[in-house]
């Protein structure tokens, strides 16, 4: 192959990365997709039953919709909230099934390392225009090494959660006992209910996933009476926690925080804030969890511990390239300081695109979710909006890679799992003009105690209709899962 017909590969078929195959099949370009699961969005598969902040219409790429409409594709109703699982089999699938796109897609093939061709991380000669080579293991036990002329890496950070240790480190006793850990959001009331229901659970975390599982446990609780809910928080500043109410433009987002709020009030859920995990042991049939707190050390018996304390990147696979990366949050240098959650919520991070993605490597680009290191503030339209300027800039359109646009959504006060330490939102949705700052909640109407910000009550709606159904549940994006109202009572 010449390098003009090398492919450019992508690795990872998630929703950026095949949105990164739609933008280079539109522009002409050779294409190539490695996805080490055995589906397109097999990370998302993990999250299935979750429902997500934004309806269908900002939840999909314009260039895969393009493709898609030629074809006869029919688009979900525009305001309706996909769940993880319908994004896959609605839109995903039916995109990576086309013609154009099935027959460069490879699945179950795992890229364990990148580099250049016959060059390790310290040749300087010639290395802009040597091919890079990617090193591919399938499930099978095949091995492959692939040339190609760029590299979108895609991969995500999903299967690299952090540790339960506040350090960033793993906890004593973490991997020891990791049989009693689930990391990620589980499908509580279905797949994973044998594993929770009636037992003492503990869920660490104050982002949006933590509030996920926190209310299916609620959920669980109501046929279950035996089970006990534990929130464990390494902060205590509950008003980042609940969010921004009727300032965030998300409804199902700032419903998130309403409800678990009524939840903890109502001692449905026991609140354990501040509280950093040290260790972790056995003592009996379960666990004790054993942390820092202001009066010293506390123990705490469960049976399982929801880990949703956020994710990192993987950057193992890419230690023969030159990355140009933040010392804190493992983005590039130049997207550091635009997405750092201890400033920015996902509503005040400014538009960017192939230029704040460069690393030293040339036409070398990490986009999506590991784009942004550790910060939990990525946006679903944010990696739609950075493949596109990239694969124009990789096809020498300048003009256009550099013209980046991104419509943000407005947002309150709101949480991650970095809320504890002044950090911000994360969520997928877009619905206007990206504003240069965040319409909080004004602080001078958040009571104090001490140095300490108190919970501010936000309203709940109680309307009941025929079915049995308030307005609280049907409006909290998450119905079908939390509450057992479906779309026609809610309507």
């Amino acid at each position: 192959m010449t390098e003009k017909t090398l492919p450019v590969a992508v690795i990872g078929a998630g929703p950026v990365g095949l949105a990164a195959a739609a933008h280079l099949l539109e522009r002409g370009e050779t294409r190539i997709v490695f996805e080490s699961g055995a589906s397109v969005g097999a990370n998302m598969r993990d999250w299935q039953h979750v429902r997500m902040f934004s309806p269908w219409q900002y939840t999909v790429d314009q260039a895969a919709v393009r493709l898609l409409n030629k074809h006869g594709w029919q688009m979900p109703p525009a305001d309706e909230l996909p769940t993880g699982g319908a994004m896959v089999e609605r839109y995903m699938c039916p995109f990576a099934a086309l013609p154009e796109v099935s027959q460069y897609v490879h699945l179950n093939a795992r890229v364990i390392a990148v580099s250049r061709q016959n060059m390790d991380k310290m040749k300087d000669a010639g290395r802009d225009e040597s091919p890079f080579v990617l090193h591919i293991q399938y499930s099978d036990g095949r091995e492959a090494v692939i040339e190609a002329r760029a590299v979108i890496d895609a991969s995500g950070t999903w299967h690299k959660p952090n540790p339960l240790g506040s350090g960033g480190l793993p906890a004593i006793g973490e991997k020891r006992n990791a049989s009693h850990i689930f990391y990620g959001i589980p499908d509580v009331l279905s797949a994973h209910q044998p594993r929770f229901a009636n037992k003492r659970v503990m869920v660490v975390g104050s982002g949006h996933s933590a509030i996920n599982a926190l209310l299916e446990l609620a959920k669980l609780k109501q046929d279950n009476s035996q089970t006990t809910i534990v929130w464990a928080m390494r902060g205590s500043s509950l008003q980042k926690v609940y969010g921004g109410g009727e300032d965030d433009a998300l409804p199902a987002r700032a419903q998130l925080g309403t409800r678990i709020q009524v939840l903890v009030d109502a001692g449905t859920i026991e609140l354990v804030t501040p509280f950093r995990v040290r260790e972790i042991m056995a003592a009996g049939n379960g666990i004790a969890v054993i942390g820092d707190a202001p009066d010293g050390q506390k123990t705490v018996e469960v049976d399982e511990i929801i880990a949703t304390t956020g994710a990192r990147p993987d950057l193992d696979m890419l230690r023969e390239l030159r990355l140009g990366l933040d010392p804190s949050l493992e983005s590039t240098r130049a997207l550091g300081p635009m997405i750092d959650p201890n400033i920015h919520s996902c509503g005040t991070v400014r538009p960017h695109g192939e230029a704040e993605l460069r690393h030293p490597e040339k036409n070398f680009y990490i986009v999506g979710m590991k784009s942004y290191g550790r910060a939990p503030t990525f946006l679903l339209a944010t990696g739609y909006e950075q493949v596109r300027s990239v694969v124009a800039g990789l096809v020498g359109d300048w003009e256009a890679a550099r013209d980046v646009r991104l419509n943000l959504p407005e947002t309150g006060v709101c949480s991650s799992d970095l809320a504890e330490e002044g950090g911000s939102c994360c969520g997928t949705g877009v619905n206007q003009t990206m504003p240069l700052a965040a319409n909080l909640i004004s602080l001078s109407s958040i009571p104090f105690a001490g140095n300490q910000l108190q919970s501010v009550g936000l309203p709940v709606a109680t309307a009941t209709r025929d079915c049995g159904c308030d307005d609280a549940c049907c409006s909290d994006g998450i119905k079908s899962t939390s509450c057992g109202c479906d779309t026609a009572c809610c309507s």
